[in-house]
């Protein structure tokens, strides 16, 4: 097949990093494929797409009252390689690849990652269920999610397909990381690995380390960019625990920081399918999670890790303690999740599954009747979303 992915963003994070995993399967399986990113961005993404050999569209993707021009031009350019599908990813993205898929004919496939940001906005959340009606998939990649994403679009759950991230994992060393960060062999690593945005919940991590006492802080590394960066080296200054938490900046070997921690530690307050997870897993590492989004269903027993609810420091510095004083325990863990991690969240299963979909030409989900019709496909182009 000739097929198309698109995102309206090009820095690291879960659903890039997904994205990248998929180009890879579906190049390997023998389809064609090319990546629709935004001109002008930091440039992560398109890196390594143009590692693994993917044909790499530039277009430009910002500003919603441009929003004829940016549907035509990639419809033009899905014309020009002949696509059978478009693969959109997020919100933005999928609206425009609804409608430009429309008119250039080829079919389209939506993925939202965990992000509900648009159904706080009126004309955001009329926009994504004309996407979605104009598609002919919708996919959440967790149940959790799914069940959001009906409700919000006003679609039987029957309509919206589930189909979760999955990894290809990448053995590490960890030779010379605890060296690199001032520990000894055998001192306890916490690492924490994502974007460094207030809804991961490293703020929480912070003051549960704060609430130990001194003697009993493991050695905590949260590797990850974003604007949060200063907030939270200012917390941890605060919190009087710089000498156990350290923010390391975006970090290109995190299967070496995977293979040198002691325990993986992911404290969001909401989350959807997080592939920084999944990677944890893969690598055996015992995980401590917020009970989220699709975290429960990666963790779906206590013999797979151990789950707190989220925003609860206290919670989060219990299960770091007990993890920390059991290396039985740890290793238990840890097993079990790899076993879990390889048998159903891996990019060659997540790329077949996706393919399923891309074969079937069944026609966009019925919506469920509204009281309220979404703007249809001549409104939107005569009224641009400039307000979403």
């Amino acid at each position: 097949m000739r097929i198309g992915l698109a995102i309206e963003t090009d820095a690291p994070g879960g659903a890039e990093t997904m994205l990248l995993h998929l180009a890879r399967e579906l190049g390997r399986a023998g389809h064609h494929v090319v990546a629709f990113g935004p001109a002008g961005g930091p440039g992560w993404l398109t890196a390594r797409l143009r590692e693994l050999g993917v044909e790499r569209e530039l277009i430009e993707a910002h500003g919603y009252r441009h929003t004829t021009r940016i549907v035509r031009d990639l419809a033009g350019r899905l014309r020009r390689h002949r696509l059978d599908v478009l693969h959109s990813h997020e919100f933005a993205m999928s609206v425009f690849g609804a409608m430009a898929a429309r008119l250039a004919g080829c079919r389209h496939v939506i993925t939202m990652h965990g992000s509900t940001y648009f159904a706080e906005h009126p004309r955001r959340l009329a926009a994504l269920r004309l996407a979605a009606a104009l598609s002919d998939h919708t996919v959440a990649v967790s149940r959790s999610l799914r069940a959001g994403l009906a409700e919000q679009l006003r679609m039987s759950p029957h309509a919206v397909r589930f189909v979760p991230n999955g990894v290809q994992g990448t053995p590490g060393s960890g030779d010379g990381v605890k060296q690199e960060l001032g520990l000894a062999p055998d001192d306890v690593l916490v690492l924490a690995v994502g974007s460094l945005y207030p809804v991961k919940g490293h703020a929480v991590l912070i003051d549960a380390v704060a609430g130990m006492e001194p003697a009993a802080r493991p050695f905590v590394a949260i590797a990850g960019s974003g604007f949060e960066e200063d907030n939270l080296r200012g917390r941890i200054e605060a919190r009087g625990v710089q000498d156990r938490v350290r923010l390391l900046g975006y970090r290109a070997d995190v299967p070496d920081l995977l293979a040198a921690a002691d325990i993986y530690v992911m404290p969001s307050l909401s989350e959807g399918m997080p592939m920084a997870m999944i990677e944890a897993m893969l690598a055996a590492r015992p995980v401590l999670a917020s009970d989220t989004g699709g975290i429960g269903e990666l963790i779906s027993g206590p013999e797979l890790g151990m789950l707190v609810p989220p925003g609860d420091p206290a919670a989060l510095r219990r299960g770091i303690l007990k993890l920390a004083g059991d290396p039985a325990l740890r290793a238990r863990l840890g097993e079990a999740g790899r076993r879990r991690a390889e048998a159903d969240f891996t990019a060659t299963a997540m790329a077949e599954r996706y393919v399923r979909l891309y074969e079937d030409g069944a026609g966009a989900a019925e919506p469920v009747p509204r009281t309220r019709a979404p703007i249809s496909p001549r409104e939107a182009k005569a009224k641009p979303l400039r307000d979403a």
